[in-house]
């Protein structure tokens, strides 16, 4: 823990993590395909070509993995977003020293409460775009699963996912209940 009291990886504060989570140590080549993705956003050939240029020159990095989820997922090619979005999920796992898989996750694994936190944050935002495309997906019980993770690391629900919840408590209810 840092003298801030947030969790610090490598020895590393908080305001490093941060630069690096959301695009610091990026090359610049990628950074360069990223822009490129964005700007040729409306044809997907081109824009995935640049995004998956990307992804070759800076495997892993958190910005390219955003990328290529946001892409796909307002594309609507959810199947991909959703592994995607695994990817990301087992990264954050790993950047957050936590277990592999989700499930097996405890609140006092990490600082989840600290919404300045931004790789326990990175975490609670990844499984829930996990929960959320499995319920799109029609997979409600793992969907499930993972809401009521996401309140059990996050009860006060600064991440929202309650809401999800009341979409699938309201899931095969009529109207007029």
């Amino acid at each position: 823990m840092g003298e801030t009291g947030k969790v610090e990886a490598a020895g590393l504060p908080d305001a490093l993590l941060a630069e690096a989570l959301l695009g610091g140590g990026l090359p610049a080549e990628a950074e360069r395909h990223l822009n490129a993705a964005g700007h040729a956003y409306n044809n997907d050939a081109i824009a995935e070509q640049h995004l998956c240029q990307a992804a070759a020159l800076a495997p892993g990095h958190a910005a390219v993995l955003i990328g290529l989820y946001r892409f796909y997922f307002y594309k609507g090619r959810l199947p991909e977003a959703l592994e995607i979005a695994q990817v990301c999920l087992a990264k954050a796992s790993r950047d957050n020293g936590l277990a592999d898989d989700w499930w097996q996750v405890r609140s006092s694994d990490a600082d989840f409460s600290d919404f300045g936190a931004i790789l326990p944050r990175f975490y609670l935002f990844t499984l829930k775009a996990f929960a959320y495309l499995q319920m799109r997906l029609g997979n409600y019980a793992e969907g499930r699963l993972a809401v009521e993770k996401l309140l059990e690391l996050d009860p006060s629900d600064k991440i929202g996912a309650k809401v999800l919840l009341g979409v699938l408590d309201r899931m095969g209810q009529d109207d007029d209940d």
